[in-house]
């Protein structure tokens, strides 16, 4: 085992396949030790854990979630297809979702180079969908440790196995069928280190099960509707099962809490989740990817941002996480006027997801995926 440590996250893109032309898709064959060394980076966190001596179950609807988890579990390499590869010629995602369509910079490019920035993008995209859910594995374990209530641990530890499952599905499609891996998003890891840090275990809760996970749910239905490989289609639902399970566990948790807390603390929580909303606006623009194709960054930051249908993109991605830090009690006076600006506060009626949907979430595994 060789484990190379380093004191920031990597900024390299890996290519793991020659894009000489489309239709290779030998990537075993070019994967090389570098691919495979474990690379680290050393977190330290003050996390304080919680014995808990009473083993009754408190409250039914997490300890149903909880056992929903366990029967509708499923095996990434048992339960996709991943005989099926979707040809390097096509673009992968819809062109409409492009924001660049008609912008010099990439009109000029040729046809050649608008094909290899479509696989980018989505590898990009994918990437920071892997990472998010490397940082909810670690979340989730730290979860297990902290909440202070029996039926909790038992739901953070199911939640745990799937998030390790996701990271592994989410890998595997990226080093075989789409053959790049990015790093980290700075926005979405300064997020995720807040996150981890963090002592106090009912912010873990609201950074990963209401904000991280809320924003990656609407994204993966977005995601699902905009891809045009089947197999990705087929691991997006599955992903989208748990993905569902684990906001709603989120929410359902949290409402009961948050309403114990003081003026202050309520305070200090939604300001938190504020801030964290905020970045994650700014991790949905893929700078990265224009810095691989030697674009002007800040231009095409600009140009993302000023798109009207990209803007209404970003925003739709917030219509789970609004009605939800309404209905845990985080929506404060202080911090409506600043989601106002953001141009999200109109989403805050929508449905929430503290009325769980027992129909939607119990449903078998094979009735949706293909």
């Amino acid at each position: 085992m060789k484990i190379k440590q380093l004191e920031n996250a990597p900024t390299e893109v890996a290519i793991y396949e020659s894009w000489d032309g489309p239709g290779s898709d030998d990537i075993e064959d070019k994967l090389t030790q570098q691919h495979v060394e474990d690379v680290v980076q050393i977190f330290q966190t003050p996390l304080t854990g919680h014995y808990n001596w009473d083993y009754s179950s408190a409250d039914g609807r997490i300890r149903k979630l909880y056992r929903l988890g366990k029967e509708l579990n499923w095996n990434a390499e048992l339960d996709v297809d991943w005989n099926r590869t979707f040809p390097k010629s096509e673009v992968p995602m819809d062109q409409n979702m492009n924001p660049f369509v008609g912008w010099e910079p990439f009109e000029s490019m040729p046809e050649e180079e608008k094909l290899r920035f479509g696989w980018h993008n989505l590898a990009w995209m994918l990437a920071q969908f892997m990472h998010g859910e490397q940082g909810a594995l670690l979340v989730a374990s730290q979860l297990a440790s902290c909440a202070p209530t029996y039926d909790a641990k038992l739901y953070a530890a199911s939640q745990t196995f799937d998030e390790a499952r996701h990271v592994e599905v989410f890998t595997k499609y990226l080093q075989e069928k789409v053959g790049i891996l990015y790093p980290v998003n700075k926005h979405l890891k300064a997020l995720l280190d807040k996150v981890l840090s963090d002592p106090r275990w009912d912010l873990k809760f609201i950074g990963m099960q209401i904000i991280i996970e809320g924003l990656a749910l609407a994204a993966f239905n977005t995601l699902k509707l905009t891809a045009q490989d089947p197999l990705l289609k087929d691991i997006i639902t599955l992903v989208i099962r748990d993905e569902a399970r684990h906001v709603t566990f989120g929410v359902n948790y949290l409402e009961d809490f948050v309403s114990t807390l003081s003026d202050e603390e309520r305070e200090e929580r939604a300001q938190f989740a504020f801030e964290a909303c905020v970045v994650m606006r700014e991790r949905l623009i893929g700078t990265d990817v224009f810095e691989h194709f030697g674009w002007d960054v800040e231009a095409a930051r600009e140009k993302a941002l000023e798109s009207q249908l990209m803007a209404s993109f970003r925003n739709l991605l917030f219509t789970r996480i609004m009605p939800n830090l309404k209905r845990i009690g985080l929506l404060t006076d202080t911090v409506r006027p600043k989601f106002e600006e953001l141009g999200i506060l109109q989403f805050e009626n929508l449905v929430d997801d503290g009325e769980i949907d027992w129909a939607e979430l119990s449903k078998p595994l094979y009735e949706e995926a293909g």
